[in-house]
């Protein structure tokens, strides 16, 4: 099941130098990064197509806008999860082991995923099977069975992922920070559900769900591979034209990320303190969007290299690895690090990094710092394209994070403009030592706790 949290423009997690400079020459345009087409179709759908036949296979990455883990009710957390384990478990008149085998002997990749925005399918074809494959996703979104077998050991499998997650201190720091720094916001429970709340999720629950929420309405398209385009409308039509039309999204706030100048620790016997922190970001369409990427790079982006990585690894010792990165959701932007160090060396650590924050935000970057992160990341292009399903997952992600179709054409242009001044504009702007949300999971000593937690939030 592929991850979608990252292939979101804006989300640390997906590298901006894998998605923003991006060279396939077979596929490129002349003068353009990607010749990316849009195609609409006569029932009011619309798709970002790049054309690649140089080998027979389509991939289609879709999502319902607004459709995540967000919009769980409350006690049904993990709906939209369940929802997307359960999607293809069977379909019309196929079982789950009817339905899979058909999968496999079509050599089809089916699967469904949720975050906390949005619910995510891709499919993954050869050209010879793509009438059928779409049959078969129809069928998965229009008519899925969400069997009581099926259901059932969906179920159990999220609830050993959560046990087994216990044993994780990583997965507890980004835990508690969720909880920390969406306090009070749909973003701040668990999305894959809790012990509890996974038990009560009925069959009727998903089936409610997927007819409620998966629907024409909310669709985002983006195909990549070998179809031409005018074949592509009857195409979409066989996936999605027995869609309904869908409930109308529900509009929520922004969230601004709480818990700024506090520490909060969760004891745990490990010999290393796990650390996870945040402060508020920055939206992708703000004009200091690319100098803020540019600046997080030079900060702890780019791991070794990184200002951080060489103040506390290199020069001490203190860490095997320490990074930042902007996270970029519909309603939230932050800026977030994350690292560990022994337990006896976490207030050293901590203090190192508040004073790398002041230091980028006070002292101008050197033009040798600038100049290798640009070329760093321009020369990193060709990463983001090396299969047909890695470039409709970026299609996709620059559709979510409504960009323009020509936003690749001009981003080595933008990023190639920026300049010491501009990192230094930023980096004011954004970079603040005291408002940093930290959590500490571990003995970790020399810290002032503010809050000392005796169990995690939203698990039980």
């Amino acid at each position: 099941m592929r991850n979608y949290a990252n292939i979101r423009i804006g989300f640390f997690l997906f590298p901006f130098f894998l998605v923003s400079f991006c060279f396939s020459v077979a596929v490129f345009a002349r003068d353009r990064f990607l010749d990316i087409k849009e195609v609409k179709t006569e029932s009011g759908l619309s798709v970002w197509l790049v054309e690649d036949h140089r080998v027979p296979v389509i991939s289609v990455d879709f999502a319902f806008r607004g459709a995540g883990a967000s919009i769980d009710p409350q006690g049904k957390q993990g709906l939209a999860q369940l929802v997307s384990n359960t999607l293809d478990e069977g379909a019309g008149d196929l079982d789950a082991q009817a339905f899979q085998k058909t999968l496999r002997d079509l050599s089809v990749s089916l699967s469904f995923s949720s975050s906390r925005d949005h619910f995510y399918g891709t499919l993954k074809t050869l050209t010879r099977n793509r009438d059928r494959a779409a049959d078969l996703m129809s069928l998965a979104l229009t008519r899925p069975r969400f069997d009581a077998e099926a259901v059932e050991r969906m179920r159990a499998a999220n609830i050993s992922r959560i046990k087994s997650s216990l044993t994780d201190p990583d997965w507890m720091a980004a835990r508690i920070m969720n909880d920390v720094a969406f306090a009070g916001d749909p973003y701040a429970r668990n999305s894959g559900g809790s012990l509890s709340t996974l038990a009560t999720i009925t069959p009727e629950d998903l089936r409610n769900f997927a007819g409620t929420y998966l629907g024409r309405d909310r669709l985002v398209i983006a195909i990549t591979g070998d179809i031409k385009a005018a074949d592509v409308p009857a195409f979409l039509d066989r996936l999605f034209g027995g869609l309904p039309p869908g409930a109308a999204m529900r509009g929520l706030p922004d969230v601004p990320i709480q818990g700024g100048g506090t520490v909060t620790v969760f004891p745990q016997d490990i010999p290393q303190s796990v650390l996870s922190i945040m402060q508020p970001g920055i939206k992708h369409t703000d004009p200091d969007y690319d100098a803020a990427v540019v600046m997080n790079f030079i900060l702890g982006g780019s791991g070794f290299g990184s200002r951080l990585t060489e103040e506390i690894r290199e020069k001490r010792g203190l860490t095997y690895g320490i990074y930042t990165g902007l996270l970029t959701m519909d309603r939230a932007q932050a800026l977030t690090l994350s690292g560990s160090t022994e337990n006896k060396n976490a207030g050293q650590v901590l203090d190192l990094i508040r004073a790398e924050w002041a230091k980028m935000r006070e002292v101008p970057v050197a033009e040798k710092e600038l100049m290798d992160a640009k070329s760093y990341l321009i020369g990193s292009m060709p990463l983001a394209l090396s299969s047909t399903d890695a470039i409709s997952g970026l299609l996709l992600g620059l559709r979510l994070d409504g960009l323009p179709i020509d936003y690749l054409d001009k981003k080595a242009e933008k990023v190639n403009s920026i300049t010491v001044g501009d990192v230094a504009r930023v980096s004011k702007k954004l970079l603040d030592p005291a408002a940093l949300s930290v959590v500490l999971v571990g003995r970790p000593e020399g810290i002032t706790a503010t809050k000392t937690l005796e169990k995690l939030p939203d698990v039980e």
